[in-house]
């Protein structure tokens, strides 16, 4: 968006003063070439910074741990294996006395009811899947958190350049005060109020200052201690590109319910899964009404003669044993019972998130277009208005009809609005950045290093 220049010339002993709004005195920030720097050297940030980010990465490991969990869970438990003695008498501890001793090995193989194995590695699966989605949620939140660092940083930046300005226009009215009441033309109240001013501006002017190393420390959490490099600061705006949120703002438009767009949010995706999830559970608690199988088999050796003088035959014995669920009221329906209860309240609680998600995205949408609004009357009308003001404040001077106290009072009030109006245009830039969190409008892209696993 071009921004109006408003330029003041008031001239005072050979001296020419000219002041421009903020915008105007630096419009590399609204140029499109330097947005679209701006716009580049953000994404590339945001790449960098997902890249090492270490809770990307850990949730990728989790999703890799439940993966590997669901195989495990979805294996048959290990055999056991029985050694022993049987039949030993006591008198002596022979094992070729009494024919009824044996020594016996057996096995035993337990098998979960029904599709219980199945079940727990499809639920495990989806978890993992739901993990998964966690990357794309972080990815989300923190692209949007470094594009609002970055537009704050730019903002600030505009904000001093109008500060110095102001501050200039204050300098120039204080030796003119200065002057006149060298030679008794002003009031000591005149230059005290003139040296307050300067040093009120001084404040804004470090406030300022401490505002932007606060922001570029920020930077430090996601890039790193050394935080914001010092080549980039300089290229921070307040205004960016949105090649990827434009298309789908259009298919937004007259519309007040979003819920086939919110759907596609790795949150209400999320949401999805443990539904999902929920219903496995279901599943499995049907599956404790099924019998539980084990079989074991053992083998006995016999080292003592049978009552025929002849060697005993060894022994080889086999069980099957059935865990059969007969009272299910206090146990098996109870299970079945919380199982489907937690299905509703996953099916509530995405409802629930889909309402919240769409009412957020509603009020962007109508904040977005109230800042577009407002920009255009600061456009169209205020920045004109004040240019005009200005103008007939320069020529009422220069009629000596107006005193220079109205002309810097003119040139700030512009410098004021110009600065206004970029709070507008970084506010209307974060609210882009909010709703690309909401509709997938970032184009960053993340080249992670593979997850560690300890040894």
């Amino acid at each position: 968006m071009d921004i109006v220049p408003i330029v003041i010339r008031p001239v005072l002993g050979g001296l020419v003063l000219a002041a421009t709004s903020a915008a105007a005195h630096t419009p590399n920030y609204a140029s499109d070439a330097e947005i679209t720097a701006a716009t580049d050297t953000l994404t590339a940030l945001i790449n960098a910074a997902l890249t090492a980010d270490p809770a990307r990465q850990k949730y990728q490991a989790q999703s890799l741990a439940m993966q590997q969990t669901g195989v495990a869970s979805a294996t048959l438990m290990d055999p056991k294996m029985k050694v022993g003695v049987g039949g030993l008498p006591v008198d002596s501890f022979k094992f070729d006395q009494d024919p009824m001793t044996n020594i016996s090995v057996g096995l035993m193989q337990q098998f979960e009811r029904g599709d219980t194995l199945a079940l727990r590695q499809r639920q495990a699966n989806q978890q993992a899947g739901a993990m998964a989605l966690q990357v794309a949620v972080r990815e989300r939140e923190l692209a949007n958190t470094l594009t609002q660092l970055w537009l704050e940083l730019g903002y600030q930046q505009v904000a001093e350049a109008i500060l110095l300005q102001n501050q200039d226009l204050l300098q120039q009215l204080h030796r003119l005060v200065r002057t006149n009441y060298s030679v008794g033309k002003s009031e000591a109240q005149d230059l005290l109020n003139s040296e307050l001013q300067l040093a009120k501006l001084d404040e804004k002017l470090q406030a300022n200052q401490q505002s932007q190393r606060r922001l570029q420390a920020q930077f430090s959490q996601w890039l790193g201690s050394a935080g914001l490099p010092l080549h980039q600061v300089d290229l921070a705006a307040n205004q960016l590109r949105w090649p990827n949120l434009q298309p789908q703002l259009q298919q937004l438009a007259n519309q007040t319910e979003y819920f086939n767009y919110l759907k596609q949010h790795p949150l209400v995706q999320m949401a999805q899964t443990q539904i999902a999830s929920s219903q496995t559970q279901v599943a499995l608690a049907e599956q404790a009404y099924q019998p539980q199988f084990a079989v074991e088999v053992m083998y006995a050796h016999r080292q003592a003669d049978n009552m025929m003088g002849e060697p005993a035959s060894d022994l080889l014995s086999a069980y099957l044993t059935v865990d059969l669920p007969f009272s299910t009221s206090r146990r098996q329906d109870k299970q079945l019972s919380a199982a489907q209860y937690q299905v509703g309240a996953a099916r509530l609680q995405k409802d629930d998130l889909l309402l919240q998600m769409n009412a957020k995205l509603n009020a962007l949408l109508v904040d977005r277009n109230n800042l577009s609004q407002r920009i255009e009357r600061y456009q169209s009308r205020l920045l004109p208005q004040a240019q005009a003001r200005i103008s007939a404040v320069e020529r009422g001077y220069n009629n000596h009809t107006a005193e220079f106290n109205d002309v810097i009072s003119a040139s700030q009030d512009a410098l004021a609005l110009a600065l206004e109006q970029q709070r507008l245009l970084t506010d209307i830039n974060i609210v882009n950045s909010q709703l690309a969190a909401l509709l997938d409008g970032f184009e960053y892209q993340v080249t992670a290093p593979p997850v560690v696993r300890e040894q």
